[in-house]
């Protein structure tokens, strides 16, 4: 009697015990990091209500041909096909082209849902570099029908919505942040960050690599008034604050700052080629700026992307580098 007693009391505090290991061991379970979600089954973005495409199907855009002063609507790939025409030489390394590819698609979804359409009447963008991206139907050739083509609906997505896809020419070896490249005004996205870049290609056009570019101080001046700035006159010029990269934030004329991305774009992107300064001084009447690169630093240098696509990375590859944390959905067959 004892006996059959003894062994009750053992089983139940048997299971007395389990009763408090198992929900422990459940709550170590649940702290378990989360398997990763596949690629593929991302979130996608919708396609903006603007272009009046359902889920899943190839939109159609109209397309303000500014050169033309004329509306045409066009399927949406063609007009990828054309902005990659514009913005990348077609005979650069395929990976290279399909990474611009990638890109041009990205930044017109993400310009049409931010803005829902182009400052041209009833189009939904249009060919104006200074309003989206350059198109040039002229150069699109095999290659580049076979990088849209590749890539068709491909797009870059950051927490399931359209990353801003800037790219530039040459990063001069390290990209920008937004707010120190572009005076990007939101904060600095999280998928943007200081990446090196290769832009060590011996093809890159020496003036890229390393420039000089001078301007007479009224040409200065006259930027510096389109900007918001009052001044007559400096006796002084200089590199004030600079950014993670090492670019110049700030331009310091006497004792008053001006954005150095703003400046560069008020005396002609063309000419003071990126931010990315080693000297700024002022000789008599002259204003000397020197530099590396070309371009606001931001996003993907399309030579390091050209340096990539060359020693074997594909298109992913170059766009994983460049954008920190991003995944690349496809939103139509």
């Amino acid at each position: 009697m004892n006996k059959g007693r003894s062994k009750w009391v053992v089983f139940l505090a048997a299971a007395a015990i389990l009763t408090l290991i198992l929900p422990a061991c459940a709550g170590v379970r649940r702290t378990e990091p989360p398997t990763p979600v596949p690629e593929q089954m991302a979130k996608k973005p919708p396609i903006p209500q603007a272009l009046g495409s359902p889920t899943g199907q190839e939109p159609r855009l109209k397309v303000y041909i500014k050169e033309e002063g004329r509306v045409q609507e066009m399927p949406f790939e063609e007009y990828v096909a054309g902005v990659v025409g514009g913005e990348i030489k077609n005979d650069w390394p395929m990976e290279a082209i399909k990474a611009q590819a990638i890109i041009a698609r990205t930044f017109v979804l993400k310009f049409i849902k931010d803005k829902g359409h182009s400052k041209y009447g009833n189009a939904h963008i249009s060919t104006d570099i200074e309003e989206a991206q350059a198109w040039n139907m002229e150069a699109v050739n095999e290659r580049i029908k076979k990088a849209v083509a590749e890539t068709r609906g491909q797009v870059i997505v950051y927490n399931g919505d359209y990353v801003n896809a800037w790219f530039h020419s040459n990063a001069g070896g390290k990209t920008a942040t937004a707010v120190e490249g572009l005076a990007y005004k939101e904060g600095n996205p999280p998928y943007i960050q200081v990446v090196s870049s290769p832009d060590d290609s011996s093809v890159i056009p020496p003036d890229e690599k390393s420039w000089s570019a001078e301007f007479s101080k009224q040409e200065v001046i006259k930027a510096v008034k389109q900007m918001g700035k009052q001044i007559d006159d400096f006796s002084s010029i200089k590199i004030g604050r600079r950014g993670p990269s090492g670019r110049a934030i700030e331009i310091v004329l006497d004792s008053t700052p001006v954005s150095a991305p703003d400046l560069r774009i008020a005396l002609g992107s063309t000419r003071m080629k990126s931010t990315l300064l080693d000297e700024v001084r002022l000789n008599g009447d002259q204003v000397i700026f020197k530099g590396r690169g070309y371009g606001h630093g931001v996003g993907m240098s399309q030579w390091g992307a050209y340096s990539m696509a060359k020693r074997g990375k594909k298109a992913e590859d170059i766009i994983k580098h460049y954008f920190k944390g991003v995944q690349i959905v496809k939103l139509w067959p």
